[in-house]
């Protein structure tokens, strides 16, 4: 009669074991925001700094990231929008964004979702590609998207990591 209960003991305690080997150092997040009457909600991972070299040092400067890490982040729309002046369709995007050195940033919402965050799926995918000037900001060590501004059908949603702001101006409504 000892071993079931040995072994089910060692059943209890391994799992245990095994699921703190398999936190995540990129934490899963939502934000997510009523804009009129439109629903809007962000899906990512959550990389945090840790004293490296953000933009141009492990996202480098000309080529193509998804904000985030793992899975690609994704934005979901309960409803069309305009962001940026470009109308973006009701539905679930990927996003990615190129970022540049000494201009505005490339903002990209891909039809392919789910997908890992590497390699980018290609242009043929691409729903929106718009540009947005980055501005700087007080350090943010671990990457966040948040609202800034909601107002009535309006509203910024901002990509924050390290001392950059990727802030992008949106409509709901007609």
């Amino acid at each position: 009669m000892r071993w079931p209960l040995l072994g089910a003991a060692l059943l209890v305690v391994a799992p245990a074991g095994l699921h703190a080997q398999r936190i995540r150092a990129s934490q899963e997040a939502y934000v997510r925001q009523k804009v009129g009457e439109t629903w809007l909600e962000v899906h990512y991972r959550r990389p945090t700094a840790r004293g490296r070299e953000l933009f141009g040092g492990i996202v480098g400067w000309g080529r193509t990231w998804t904000p985030g890490a793992d899975t690609a982040t994704t934005l979901k729309l309960s409803a069309p929008i305009r962001i940026e002046e470009h109308s973006l369709p009701a539905g679930t995007y990927s996003v990615w964004m190129i970022p540049d050195s000494t201009g505005p940033w490339t903002v990209i919402f891909s039809r392919a979702q789910p997908v890992f965050h590497i390699p980018y799926p290609g242009e043929e995918q691409d729903q929106l590609r718009l540009t947005v000037t980055p501005q700087p900001a007080t350090a943010m060590e671990t990457l966040a998207f948040y609202f800034s501004r909601v107002d009535g059908a309006d509203a910024t949603l901002a990509m924050h990591w390290g001392t950059t702001v990727v802030p992008m101006r949106i409509h709901t409504g007609p």
